[in-house]
């Protein structure tokens, strides 16, 4: 277990303008990100937050779709290099604006708050790969007794009801867009699922135990949906990033959901949302999950209890690194940031002007 990463998927490499932001812990990347947002958000833009695993109440990313812009936070551990430079990428360097020689009379301090954030990571993530394994065997448990050719046709039964509506294809390649919709957080887990489905009419809510196929189903919806032509936004699992949580189709509005109770998300609290349940517990054949009731009791006690690790020292790490800008902050010019985020702010304006005039000349042409 370690950090895990989607950024590529984002935004598409072919963007109108990524802006790479560059620079130490507390040279306000984030604030710069947010700042545009709400600017954007004021001026009646869609702006999609990517939030921080490890500072939840810090942005990775913003990402403003109807312009094709997008803002990322290129440091480690999610490093980010431009690929088409000038042509679509571009580097913002907030390190320009830091007093050096006040960063460097803090040498010795930075560099060994530095090592010890890296080790409660290192030791955040034992505890995750701990926690693995556990679920590892409380899955086997489970995977044993389930009658999986009901699953199968569960799972068969819905790819009709949600893509039957569709007549032919819709796209020759359909994009697969694949992020996280919740995250280890110095606060436990948390989640954005409900900012997902404002468009979504129709969930289909898969309950059921590790180990019953709830994430295969998932994924095996999300594929059935991009083979036929379908664009897609599949969100992986927060423990085991290659397994699915949750797809959403929005060309149909509908979207597949595995139940996750560590999550905590409600979709009742969503409103005007159609939810239709399909537990997975229909297909467990109890005679032999009873065989292992004292084991499954015994893992998922020893499970909760390495995920309460792995969150307290994530959580160490979080206020270890708020130490760390305590250094940074105190040098940093906010007054000439703020001149260079207005700058961006303006030239965002103008590509929005921009693609709004081949809008319109597409438009014209085509009538």
């Amino acid at each position: 277990m370690g950090f895990y990463s989607y950024y590529h998927h984002i935004i598409a490499p072919d963007a109108t303008r990524i802006f790479v932001l560059k620079g130490g812990p507390g040279v306000g990347k984030s604030s710069f990100m947010r700042k545009i947002g709400e600017e954007m958000l004021e001026r009646g833009f869609d702006v999609e937050h990517h939030h921080c695993s490890s500072d939840n109440g810090s942005l990775d990313g913003l990402v403003i779709p109807d312009i094709g812009v997008a803002l990322l936070d290129g440091t480690a551990p999610h490093v980010v290099d431009p690929k088409h430079p000038g042509a679509v990428d571009e580097i913002i360097n907030l390190g320009e604006y830091w007093d050096e020689s006040k960063i460097r009379a803090h040498k010795a301090d930075i560099l060994s708050t530095t090592r010890r954030i890296s080790r409660l990571f290192f030791i955040a993530y034992s505890q995750l790969a701990e926690a693995k394994v556990i679920r590892d065997e409380m899955e086997g448990y489970v995977t044993e007794s389930m009658n999986f050719a009901g699953v199968n046709r569960l799972t068969s039964d819905l790819i009709h009801d949600v893509l039957d509506q569709i007549r032919g294809q819709y796209e020759t390649e359909p994009r697969a867009r694949r992020l996280f919709c919740s995250a280890f957080t110095p606060e436990g887990i948390m989640h954005h699922i409900g900012s997902l489905l404002p468009d979504v009419k129709k969930l289909y809510l898969i309950k059921g135990q590790p180990g019953s196929g709830r994430s295969a189903l998932v994924e095996r919806v999300a594929r059935a949906a991009h083979n036929k032509g379908l664009g897609t936004e599949v969100y992986h699992c927060t423990f085991e990033p290659k397994k699915v949580d949750l797809v959403v189709i929005p060309e149909v509005k509908t979207a597949v959901l595995k139940d996750v109770p560590e999550v905590g998300f409600d979709p009742a609290t969503v409103p005007g949302l159609r939810i239709t349940i399909h537990s997975l517990d229909a297909y467990v054949r109890r005679p032999v999950l009873e065989q292992y009731a004292v084991e499954l009791m015994g893992a998922k006690a020893r499970f909760a209890a390495a995920l309460e690790r792995a969150v307290r020292y994530i959580r160490d790490a979080k206020l270890t690194h708020d130490y760390l800008e305590g250094f940074y902050v105190p040098a940093m010019d906010f007054t000439a940031i703020d001149r260079k985020r207005q700058e961006i702010t303006k030239r965002i304006l103008d590509y929005s002007a921009e693609a709004e005039q081949w809008r319109i000349r597409a438009l014209v042409k085509g009538s």
